[in-house]
């Protein structure tokens, strides 16, 4: 009998080391059938809060809970082998104080398997970030536009448009980085600012609406595919457009059910050939 195939899995300090070398390939996942198809060819695999509104169709990802992120995120490693897989912590699992978010951040890695985890924020989650990476927590931030803080933006709108700002957010960056984090999420920003983030900061970034320049890209597979026709947002290239080919299948199948064509006898069981 021969041996099976062992596939190591990429790690948060092998991402780190990535800084200024080949990009890093991400999308999200959030089902393992997907997550096993897309596995053999990106790096990491982030499981975000995004499936709040793909796949339940909430108009923010602020519904989104632990319990929900923990489900998907071990659906995602069950279906994987070789990405690194990130998991976000929810709007509210992290935020009233570094305890809380140890013991979110711990749940999520103890029962998803997955590599690290993701949260929201600037130079006020800093010690946040310290306190989950002293403790062997990998930690990956996210500056610029936060889903999480859309009611306080008043919207989804770039961010970084004004010196003041943009001098924010590059602080944020400064500080997630310099607390621990093995990687940041840059979303949203300005292309110069992203790009100016990508220089100074020492751990790698993973742009969406940010700059070519940055060490990695990141998409919702979803938006990729072409799965949505009703809006694009301007940072999103579609790579396929499945949605017309589900629809039409959909259709396919409804026409042959109707007319009695499927199922056929080959379909069937205990059917005699003729």
């Amino acid at each position: 009998m021969s041996a099976s195939k062992h596939t190591t899995r990429i790690t948060a300090p092998a991402l780190r080391a990535r800084k200024g070398g080949e990009p890093i390939v991400c999308l999200t996942a959030y089902t393992a059938p997907t997550a096993r198809l897309l596995d053999p060819h990106v790096d990491l695999l982030l499981v975000g809060d995004s499936l709040g509104m793909v796949v339940y169709g909430f108009d923010s990802t602020l519904a989104v809970t632990l319990d929900l992120m923990i489900a998907h995120g071990a659906a995602v490693v069950r279906g994987t082998e070789r990405a690194c897989v990130v998991v976000d912590l929810p709007f509210g699992s992290y935020q009233e104080s570094p305890q809380v978010a140890f013991r979110a951040a711990s749940r999520v890695l103890a029962e998803t398997g997955a590599q690290a985890v993701k949260l929201e924020g600037g130079a006020e989650m800093a010690e946040t970030v310290a306190f989950l990476t002293s403790r062997g927590v990998p930690v990956m931030g996210h500056v610029g536009l936060l889903p999480q803080s859309v009611n306080a933006l008043g919207g989804y709108k770039a961010v970084g448009r004004d010196p003041a700002a943009a001098e924010r957010i590059l602080a944020d960056a400064r500080a997630i980085a310099e607390a621990g984090a093995f990687s940041l999420v840059i979303e949203g920003t300005m292309e110069p600012l992203a790009r100016r983030i990508t220089e100074e900061v020492a751990v790698p970034t993973i742009g969406i609406g940010a700059s070519p320049a940055c060490d990695g890209q990141v998409l919702v597979t979803d938006d990729m595919l072409g799965l949505f026709s009703d809006f694009t947002p301007k940072f999103v290239k579609r790579f396929a457009d499945l949605g017309p080919a589900i629809a039409e299948a959909a259709a396919g199948y409804a026409a042959e059910v109707k007319a009695r064509q499927f199922p056929g006898p080959e379909h069937c069981f205990g059917v005699k050939k003729g």
